[in-house]
């Protein structure tokens, strides 16, 4: 078991918290930094989708898992996202441009979809948001003459300042830059009083009010950059796959996000990372297994539904703290061998007094 004696304000505002950490986040970013010379093209293109559905979980984890707001519609901003940033990069606006006016975009409609979340909460508002991601999909469907409807709309390769980004392993390194900006970026949030309103308006309403933080500016906050977030997701997210339908963006997508975050653990922004990384692998996962079973089964049009839908209720049921709760179990259980108790991480119900109150 590790004892950190705090001796220094300084020892708060460091991102590592001990050397272990150091050690371990630079093993893991050296391993990134020279994974195109380890990796096979095809396992770095699944590593840059991890970096970019990262990307986005860390806007659904600081909405959902930070500020307790859920979403049911976050596929959309996604969208919003990638259109904006494929329509301007086809008028030759620079990829720094057009993937800040994405953010942009998508914050202010983010800030637009927030304004249900001050009346209403819990399924009303997942209800609200999932309303919204039809309304978005069937817009960018009608909107032909700008984003080319149900035929689609082809993307470009980014292009900046007379450079072209025309091979996976430089898009790799773009998404990796991005994707370390916006870790550093929600992590420097999370720890600023801002980021703390946001814990203390999911834990209780109520008790945050009374210490005078605004809910309603706080709410639309969340919401406003979380949608960045996805909208710079969907920007590379655009580049990866070079062509756009707005039937990509619509509740299975949106879903599949949740699901995501479920998994990878709420309130962690490594379950964002760690939902990823089970999002893109899972359904590797699932065609290496299809040949081992029976053909009734195996060639079932709906096996990844049932394989996903089962996950999921596994980690509620199991482990509702996702991937992430699982590893620092098993982390404490190395900590503490042979003095680990079985029943030291049982769920207990713990309430303030003012949530017994609702």
């Amino acid at each position: 078991m590790r004892f950190i004696f705090k001796t220094s304000y300084d020892q708060d505002l460091r991102l590592a918290r001990h050397g272990g950490h150091v050690f371990w986040y630079s093993l893991l970013m050296l391993a990134l930094a020279t994974a195109p010379w380890w990796l096979e093209s095809y396992g770095l293109a699944q590593l840059t989708f991890i970096l970019v559905y990262g990307i986005v979980g860390l806007g659904l984890m600081l909405l959902a898992g930070f500020t307790g707001l859920f979403s049911l519609g976050h596929g959309a901003f996604l969208g919003v996202g990638a259109y904006t940033h494929a329509v301007l990069a086809a008028q030759g606006w620079p990829f720094p441009l057009s993937l800040a006016a994405a953010a942009g975009l998508s914050a202010i409609v983010g800030a637009v979809v927030g304004l249900p979340a001050l009346r209403v909460k819990g399924i009303y508002l997942g209800i609200a948001t999932l309303a919204f991601g039809f309304i978005v999909e069937e817009a960018l469907a009608r909107w032909e003459n700008v984003t080319g409807g149900n035929a689609g709309l082809m993307v470009g390769q980014p292009q900046m300042f007379g450079w072209t980004v025309d091979s996976g392993e430089e898009l790799y390194f773009l998404c990796l830059v991005i994707a370390v900006a916006c870790t550093l970026a929600v992590l420097n949030l999370l720890r600023s009083p801002t980021g703390r309103a946001f814990v203390a308006i999911r834990d209780s309403e109520i008790s945050a009010q009374s210490m005078g933080i605004h809910l309603a500016t706080t709410k639309t906050l969340s919401f406003s950059i979380s949608a960045a977030l996805a909208g710079i997701g969907g920007a590379l997210y655009a580049h990866l796959i070079r062509f756009l339908s707005p039937d990509q963006f619509g509740i299975l997508q949106s879903i599949d996000l949740l699901l995501m975050v479920v998994i990878g653990g709420l309130g962690s922004v490594h379950g964002a990372f760690l939902g990823a990384a089970f999002l893109i692998g899972m359904p590797q996962a699932i065609s290496s297994f299809k040949d081992l079973l029976p053909d009734a089964i195996g060639q079932a049009p709906g096996l990844k539904s049932v394989v996903y839908g089962l996950v999921l209720i596994v980690f509620v049921l199991f482990e509702p703290m996702g991937l992430y709760g699982r590893w620092l179990k098993i982390r404490t259980w190395f900590q503490l061998f042979p003095f680990y108790r079985r029943g030291m991480f049982r769920r207990q119900k713990a309430f303030q007094k003012s949530d017994r109150l609702k």
